[in-house]
């Protein structure tokens, strides 16, 4: 396989953009499309696609945070008014926000760590994917990640966990380059 410059200086050059700074527009149907198979191209032992991806776009950006809000609210009636507030952006303003979910179940030759990993992978190419096509992207996972009500309400079914939720957008800054730990400090040799 040859040396692809582009590639390198691609793969370089990305930095996540937070989601206040992304906004419209966002990936139209073709680059959707593009992107969501760039994503379900990772490594993945047994051909099992143990993930699987919801899309939250449109009207149902706002939706979403209206069903954290309000199952916050039931759980703690006395909440802030900018708890409040928060929970109700939480998928806003990013034009499409991509929720990965691991499916990993015990299987008999792949651990489900693998699978779960395979997942990880996914979200990872959406960011590289996004990034490729010109868009900024954030990969977070917040509260509702971890909590099976929650996660259930955007979509995760019994035995799924999120790994997390892609928020994918058109920058609108410019985003700036942070410390990167130095090579010599994560980097070992193995010597037997």
């Amino acid at each position: 396989m040859p040396a692809n410059p582009a590639v390198v200086n691609h793969l370089l050059a990305r930095r996540s953009v937070t989601l206040p700074f992304l906004e419209p527009p966002g990936p139209d149907q073709a680059e959707l499309e593009t992107l969501l198979t760039i994503a379900t191209r990772v490594p993945d032992h047994g051909k099992l696609a143990p993930w699987r991806l919801v899309l939250f776009e449109g009207a149902a950006r706002a939706q979403a945070g209206e069903k954290m809000a309000a199952l916050m609210l039931a759980r703690e009636p006395d909440l802030p008014a900018e708890r409040i507030a928060e929970e109700r952006s939480r998928f806003v303003p990013a034009p499409l926000t991509v929720g990965v979910i691991s499916t990993a179940a015990p299987h008999p030759k792949i651990p489900e760590f693998e699978q779960l990993i395979s997942a990880g992978n996914v979200a990872f190419a959406l960011v590289q994917g996004a990034h490729a096509l010109g868009f900024a992207a954030y990969w977070v996972t917040r509260w509702f990640a971890y909590d099976p009500e929650a996660s259930a309400l955007l979509g995760a079914r019994p035995g799924e966990r999120f790994v997390g939720f892609v928020h994918i957008g058109t920058p609108a800054i410019v985003p700036a380059e942070r410390d990167r730990p130095a090579l010599e400090d994560v980097v070992t040799r193995w010597a037997g």
